[in-house]
């Protein structure tokens, strides 16, 4: 199951008008990653659930049958449910056995096929695939036992402190047994970290700990958004890249950005480390740097969520500011 229903805050504006995992990465929708990755391990049969402009995925990826799966999709109306709570809601398609859940938001090459293993050693309800947080990032202390079991949840690291041992985060991908419903609430949000997993532990169930070895990047803000872009256009030798329909005068620069579809940059203009979003005009003269920008007409009538960074119209364009 790949989880792709959250709304994608801290994303705004990219994700007015699609959901987080429909956003284009390298020019490809970023949840067709995770795909691929599930399929290389031999997962053909896949659900996906969806809330927050659910067709952006569906249009998108279809039923799957172009990336060689077949996919279900659980769509969750008219709340969305959480985590835990979305797994509830398809339930009875995943009693059959062990099955994965992933968060749509990453890419990754972590063998999941070592993480099995794990599991099935540890006989475990559940297998986080964890990975050292060496650059210490915001991302929830994950503690776990001698024996390779978790054992809770700690805090956020600080940055600026490297004293003890570095510490373990989860990568949003769990290997689970039917037997974790037992500990799920039915009909209702639940959060896999906050409800689920600590009422399983108390009972005396095995969570396994797997430290994956490989890559895995998550895109969940505008800055690691353009960070991991660049960092995969770098090792291709490229410093940008344009989807189809762009267009950028020869007396124009774009130096560490991306452009989405049909973006025209016109004469004298200037892009240092932006995203630019479909259908943007980026006008004569303009200076933008660190900075999404999308169509002002995208955002009328919606208002910016709490999470989401400060904008500032600009002609036809809304510009947020980042890093």
């Amino acid at each position: 199951m790949i989880l792709a229903a959250g709304f994608g805050t801290r994303l705004w504006p990219l994700t007015i008008g699609r959901t987080k995992p429909a956003l284009p990465f390298l020019n490809r929708p970023l949840i067709s990653y995770t795909i691929d990755h599930l399929r290389r391990h031999g997962f053909t049969d896949l659900i996906i659930n969806l809330h927050h402009e659910p067709d952006s995925v569906r249009e998108q990826i279809g039923d799957g049958r172009d990336y060689g799966v077949r996919i279900d999709y659980s769509i969750e109306e008219p709340e969305i449910l959480g985590t835990s709570g979305a797994l509830d809601a398809v339930r009875d398609h995943l009693a059959g056995g062990t099955f994965v859940v992933v968060n749509g938001k990453i890419v990754t090459d972590l063998d999941l096929g070592a993480a099995l293993v794990t599991h099935q050693r540890q006989q475990a309800l559940a297998t986080l695939i964890l990975r050292p947080n060496r650059g210490r990032e915001q991302f929830r202390e994950v503690l776990v036992s001698e024996e390779g079991h978790v054992t809770g949840f700690g805090e956020f690291p600080r940055a600026d402190d490297d004293s003890g041992p570095v510490p373990l985060m989860f990568t949003g991908i769990h290997l689970m047994e039917p037997g974790i419903f037992d500990y799920i609430p039915h009909g209702v949000f639940s959060d896999s970290v906050r409800d689920v997993y600590p009422r399983a532990m108390e009972a005396g169930e095995v969570i396994a700990a797997h430290v994956g070895e490989g890559s895995w990047n998550e895109l969940s803000t505008l800055e690691r958004y353009l960070a991991i872009s660049l960092d995969f256009l770098a090792r291709d030798g490229k410093d940008s890249i344009s989807d189809e329909g762009c267009e950028i005068d020869s007396s124009a620069i774009v130096e560490r950005s991306i452009l989405w579809k049909r973006v025209c940059v016109e004469a004298g203009a200037r892009l240092t480390e932006c995203i630019v979003g479909d259908d943007v005009t980026i006008p004569s003269g303009s200076q933008l740097r660190r900075a999404a920008i999308v169509r002002a007409d995208l955002a009328a009538g919606s208002s910016r969520p709490e999470k989401g960074l400060v904008g500032t119209i600009i002609g036809d364009n809304l510009v947020v500011p980042f890093g």
